[in-house]
Formats: structure tokens, sequence, C-alpha cells
């Protein structure tokens, strides 16, 4: 049996290697170092690493990979193959030399189309129809490797960050597990990525959470949708954040920014249409609906949001 050595960091990464450990050997994982988080700043362990030290699997954590120790460190596992899925640094020519049958990749995208950090809330931000997951694999660019296999799912009205994050997690570790024995007997050959339709979703910047009513209701509400739950969307009033939790587009008018009353809650003005308020939340304060609160803040209606 081949061995296999784990890379990866957060939560998307934990069903793939769940299902890894069941259906083949790990030797060992590699995972980022443990960050600060919180209000409190406590060091706290990336779900990968909580996932091996249960599991009884070694653990590395190098700051950077590139380094001669931590390359040093990868060589002495002596690994058939490397596994990687949302590691969080990019693995230089030097470390994929390391396994013998070399690297593969669990990317959350249709390859070419949504290539970096992101494509989770690329693809939603966009409007695409469907996303999926490509297994490939990898060379020292940028999710610029050989096909393996890939899969296809449609995305929903109300599609989340957060609901395909789980989608393609789930999907991605089965989509491995099929894959995985193809790769090692050599059934299955890479193929070169198509030159055409190459997009790219660069890593998320809180900043852009900021929600300019200038722009149409539709575009804002799947910049809502896709930055659910992370890194999450606002706007001011009166100087305050107020986030912006869930929203939906809606016919109507108002000048850009502008809270007008829709039923029972609030509509705001954009540069095309209303985006309806279903949950905010002030900072500091509880999250709530619209229509609560409203019955809280009579002067909300009549403001004008500000970017």
């Amino acid at each position: 049996m081949a061995q296999i050595v784990f890379m990866g960091t957060p939560h998307f990464a934990v069903p793939i290697l769940t299902q890894l450990i069941a259906n083949h050997e790990v030797i060992g994982v590699v995972t980022q170092p443990d960050r600060p988080a919180g209000r409190s700043r406590q060091m706290q362990a990336s779900p990968i690493k909580e996932a091996a030290l249960a599991a009884g699997i070694p653990v590395f954590q190098p700051e950077k990979l590139r380094r001669q120790e931590a390359i040093a460190e990868l060589r002495q596992w002596q690994p058939d193959v490397y596994v990687v899925a949302a590691f969080g640094q990019i693995l230089p020519q030097t470390v994929l030399d390391i396994p013998r049958m070399g690297s593969i990749n669990v990317h959350a995208s249709l390859l070419p189309r949504w290539r970096g950090a992101a494509p989770i809330q690329a693809a939603i931000r966009a409007g695409d129809a469907e996303s999926g997951v490509t297994i490939m694999k990898m060379d020292a660019g940028l999710d610029t490797g050989p096909i393996l296999s890939m899969r296809a799912v449609a995305l929903d009205e109300q599609e989340t960050g957060a609901s395909l994050h789980d989608k393609l997690s789930e999907l991605g570790a089965a989509l491995l597990i099929e894959t995985l024995p193809g790769y090692l007997d050599g059934s299955i050959q890479p193929q070169a990525q198509p030159d055409e339709g190459v997009t790219y979703a660069p890593t998320i910047k809180k900043e852009e959470g900021r929600l300019d009513w200038t722009q149409p209701a539709p575009v804002l509400e799947r910049l809502i949708r896709a930055f659910t739950p992370w890194p999450g969307t606002f706007s001011l009033w009166n100087g305050q954040p107020l986030k912006v939790l869930a929203a939906q587009a809606s016919p109507g008018h108002a000048e850009p920014g502008m809270v007008i009353r829709h039923g029972d809650g609030a509509g705001i003005g954009t540069g095309a249409g209303l985006l309806v308020l279903k949950e905010i939340q002030l900072a500091g304060r509880k999250a709530m609906s619209a229509s609560e609160f409203i019955r809280g803040q009579a002067d909300f209606v009549g403001a004008t949001l500000t970017t």
C-alpha cells in the first residue's frame, strides 16, 4: 500500500483526511502552525492538526516549506505521494519532487476556472450556475497542474459560501477516494488543463465585504451569500458598522444606500433594484431579523447607509 503524507489546514480538508485515513495508509500530516484566535488570542491548532492527532498520526507544522530544515524533515518520511487540500502555502518544486509518485491536490473548482485561494466565494459572487471539485497532479504553478478527475455540482439560488464549502468538501473526499487507486496504479493519466477559460480567485481581504450601494441589488446579494460566513459584508449606519448577514434582491427603487420600509422590514436602495434585508447585526449586538431591528431602532427607516 502506498505511503501517503497529507497536507491541509482548515475544516474544508477534514472530511478529505478522514476518508483518506479510512482507505489508505497516511504516515504523516503537514499543516500550518498554531495561530492566535478569538478575542483571547489564545493559540489554536488547525482543524487538520486536531483530526490527525485524534487518529494518532504524526503532525509537522513548518512556518515555511521553503526552508531547508522543513525540506529535510519532509524527506525523512519517504512518502510515495502527497495529497494536498487547502494547505495554505504554495509547494515549491523541491517539495513536490520528494514523493516518488508526485503530489495531487483536491481543488474546490472546475479548473481552469477559479484557480487560487478563494474559488468557493468566487463562484457564488460571479453568479456561476455550477461549481465542483478537481483532482489534479500538482506542478509549481498556481493550480495549473494536469487534471486527474473532475465532478460538478449545481449552485442553487440560495447558495452561500458556507453551504457550498460543505458540499465541495464532502464531494472532494469522495472523488479523491475514487480517483486515488487509478492514479497509483497508472490507469488514470493526467490530462493537461485547457488554455481557455482560465480565471483567478485571489485571497479575500476583509475590506472586500464593504457594500457599495451603487452596485445592482443582485450583485450585492451574491456578494453577501458568497461572503457568508467569512469575511461577512457590512455598511455604515450613523458611523457604526452594520453587518448584513442575509438579504435578497427585489424590484423597487430608492436612492443608493437609502433605507425604506419594505413590508414589515426594510429595503436598501441600490444602483438597480432594492436589497431587502433579512438578517442584520450591529457591532457588539446580537443578530436579528430586519423587522425586529426596526422595532428597536425607529430612526433606521429613512436613514442612508454609507460605504
